[in-house]
């Protein structure tokens, strides 16, 4: 591996583990979902009862994956992935529903969870493609669309003494 290829997973690997939520785009369809970074890629659970929908995402697919980052918002970078379906129960299974449990958040049925996952959800590993990093090129922000609200009037001038009261002096 070049020293660019080894930049380029370091930069996904933490991007990816710090953010919550990633924007995947399986088949045209972007989703946020909730995911852990384990083993070298990002693990998700979903299309049963009380879970995540996973867009269109099928093994041995590709989805495209933005990060975003945690504190802002903002997009980080982009990454392209290669989708695998965990077999139910498998070793590799078994350790990344370990992580995911650990992450998932309100689960209707606690303890419960790992088996309900195992016979009615889909668990992915979305490995990123070697030298498929994007880093970003603008701010893809769509423009307003048009309205008829016209812009905000001056704030009027007793507003902000009302706002932040006026301290009285002690006699």
């Amino acid at each position: 591996m070049t020293a660019d290829t080894l930049f380029g997973r370091a930069l996904i690997e933490e991007a990816t583990k710090k953010s919550g939520l990633v924007w995947v785009r399986g088949a045209g369809q972007d989703r946020a979902l909730w995911h852990v970074w384990h083993d070298g890629a990002a693990h998700l659970v979903g299309d049963g009862p009380g879970e995540q929908p996973l867009p269109q995402l099928a093994d041995g697919a590709t989805a495209e994956v933005t990060v975003r980052s945690k504190d802002k918002g903002g997009r980080l970078l982009s990454w392209t992935a290669t989708v695998t379906e965990l077999a139910p129960r498998t070793e590799e299974w078994e350790a990344a529903v370990a992580e995911l449990k650990g992450k998932r958040l309100n689960a209707p049925d606690g303890e419960r969870v790992v088996e309900r996952w195992a016979a009615e959800c889909r668990v992915l590993r979305l490995t990123p493609r070697e030298a498929d990093l994007e880093l970003p090129d603008g701010s893809l922000a769509a423009p307003p669309l048009p309205t008829p609200v016209t812009t905000r009037q001056p704030m009027p001038e007793g507003l902000p003494k009302l706002l932040l009261g006026r301290k009285k002096k002690r006699r």
